[in-house]
């Protein structure tokens, strides 16, 4: 809306609470840039992965994939609408790091935001078990990513994440963050982009894209078989992305190289 910081003007800085006194001025600029969004953060990444979670463990036996992904996707639109304007609307480590290397994250915040999501996802991973009937909870190993089962699975499942992480990466940055592209649909964008991933590749990898997303059901179900294709996987997505930004398509100002006058 007119008159109000972005996203992008929130991370980088720009956004200035008005207070009537330098003492004031002060302490709300350090609560507002440092302290309230790693709260929100933590809430956005509890709330958005509870109703992930939720959706995995209550999903039925004839929707496959169509419940987690409508859920999923609509859960993040959601929460990025409401609370994107305050901490730029991450709720996954990997849009963390390809916000932060193309200059929408300050740098001493990223460990901060990685450790809220984290903390965020087991909140909702542990919401969603305290809700569901402990059968289904158990069925669905709580919906901790159990697609993976054989070593042959792991190269297409890696793959897969990766191709699928840089999709959402590349919504979030374009769409929120570079000057050039960024525009009020961004949360609905960074939504379908979540719901097409689970569609696609649901039966492939779980299509998680999201660190806090798969720590948090494993803590949770203490399920940790194959794990770390789930932060590998989008952790690198997060620094191709970063790159690509950096390097060719981002603005005039995100760009190192290949600079007009």
């Amino acid at each position: 809306m007119p008159g109000e910081p972005s996203m992008c003007d929130i991370q980088r800085g720009s956004g200035k609470a008005k207070e009537p006194g330098v003492g004031g001025r002060f302490r709300a600029s350090w609560y507002e840039r440092f302290v309230q969004p790693c709260l929100v953060e933590l809430l956005g990444s509890a709330l958005f992965i509870f109703i992930g979670c939720l959706s995995v463990i209550e999903n039925g036996p004839d929707t496959g994939v169509l419940q987690p992904a409508l859920a999923h996707g609509l859960a993040l639109g959601l929460v990025i609408a409401t609370l994107g304007n305050i901490s730029g609307g991450h709720f996954n480590p990997a849009v963390s790091l390809a916000a932060m290397l193309i200059g929408g994250l300050n740098v001493t915040m990223l460990l901060p935001y990685w450790i809220s999501q984290l903390c965020g996802g087991m909140i909702g991973a542990a919401l969603a078990k305290a809700v569901s009937p402990q059968e289904r909870f158990w069925n669905a190993s709580g919906a901790a990513f159990v697609t993976v089962q054989e070593d042959e699975q792991v190269g297409r499942a890696l793959g897969a994440e990766i191709v699928f992480t840089t999709l959402l990466a590349l919504a979030v940055c374009m769409g929120a963050i570079n000057e050039k592209t960024r525009g009020p649909l961004a949360p609905f964008s960074i939504g379908f982009s979540v719901t097409v991933d689970i569609l696609a590749g649901g039966a492939v990898s779980g299509a998680c894209m999201n660190p806090a997303r798969a720590f948090g059901p494993a803590v949770v179900a203490s399920y940790w078989k194959f794990h770390w294709i789930y932060w590998l996987g989008p952790l690198l997505a997060g620094l191709l992305v970063g790159l690509l930004i950096r390097l060719f398509i981002g603005d005039g100002k995100t760009r190192l190289i290949l600079k007009g006058r």
